[in-house]
């Protein structure tokens, strides 16, 4: 098998995409696999928490954690809080697993070139994160409006970088990428959750339960103004967590699609991850067998991006 050479520098654009993001970790592995490793790791969201986790050397670590994940104990990391405003889940509980489990480092330490991708809440501007905590940048990244409370670096709000750059080719060739392999984990999945309603709900059952009972200790009768579980008359409206899933796909679905028209990578991955839902965590098995199929469909294409020279 050909070996990558240093001659050209790769970079990796890791999309956003929450639980589908499992997937970066089979894509990551197959291309180790075919003899490229890419120089330059650039995320978004759930793809800067990957990344991150592979240029510290931790990503066997988080191979081997998640896939022992059931949606229970996905619930006790989320820390909810109400009166922090701005989102309910706080993030903290999550990076105090990582930090206490795979350290955190500095992002000049690290022996790949490395960012992360946010937005600027009060003026949308777009943030590359190049410098300090890992961690700390991982969780700008992936504050998603709504859900995650907005953190502030440096006297800046952040929050989720999907907003503005969902897979940010853009930012591994500012970086310095002569090629550019790109996942898009969000290209077959708008109208499929909607259409697979009752598969969906049977997914999410579990988690929407759990985080209704936190729910209600926190606001006691108010609940009901939050899940259509308590409406009694008419049909339901869709559930919150299906009705931030189908937005949060389609305005990163369009904002994708416009920014690879004008900055294509030059290798696009778009694994089949619709039976995957917001909040399916604990389906890693399943989306890392995608990223690796992903990467198999295209290998002739890879290895001639290589050894191209």
């Amino acid at each position: 098998m050909s070996k990558q050479t240093k001659q050209i520098k790769i970079g990796l654009a890791l999309g956003s995409g929450s639980a589908r993001g499992w997937t970066h970790i089979g894509v990551i592995n197959a291309l180790n696999k075919l003899g490229i490793e890419p120089d330059i790791v650039c995320g978004t969201s759930i793809g800067a928490l990957v990344g991150g986790m592979y240029v510290t050397d931790h990503l066997d670590t988080l191979h081997k954690w998640i896939l022992t994940l059931d949606k229970r104990e996905i619930i006790k990391y989320l820390d909810i809080n109400l009166l922090m405003g701005g989102g309910f889940v706080e993030g903290k509980s999550i990076i105090t697993f990582f930090h206490e489990r795979m350290g955190d480092q500095e992002i000049e330490s690290v022996r790949k070139t490395y960012a992360s991708v946010a937005t600027e809440l009060e003026t949308g501007k777009e943030v590359w994160i190049q410098t300090g905590s890992i961690l700390e940048s991982i969780r700008a990244s992936m504050a998603i409006p709504g859900f995650f409370t907005p953190v502030n670096k440096d006297g800046t709000w952040l929050v989720d970088g999907g907003i503005v750059n969902p897979v940010p080719v853009s930012v591994c060739r500012a970086l310095g990428a002569d090629k550019v392999i790109a996942v898009n984990l969000n290209g077959d999945i708008v109208g499929k959750h909607t259409r697979n309603k009752h598969l969906q709900l049977t997914h999410s059952a579990i988690a929407e339960e759990t985080l209704i009972s936190r729910f209600a200790e926190k606001v006691k009768g108010h609940a009901n103004h939050y899940f259509p579980e308590f409406f009694e008359d008419g049909e339901a409206p869709p559930g919150l967590f299906e009705v931030m899933a189908s937005s949060i796909n389609i305005m990163q679905d369009r904002i994708t699609r416009s920014r690879m028209a004008g900055d294509p990578p030059d290798i696009l991955l778009s694994p089949r991850l619709s039976s995957i839902g917001l909040m399916d965590f604990d389906k890693a098995a399943e989306a890392i067998k995608e990223g690796e199929k992903a990467v198999q469909q295209v290998e002739h294409y890879l290895l001639d991006m290589i050894n191209d020279q």
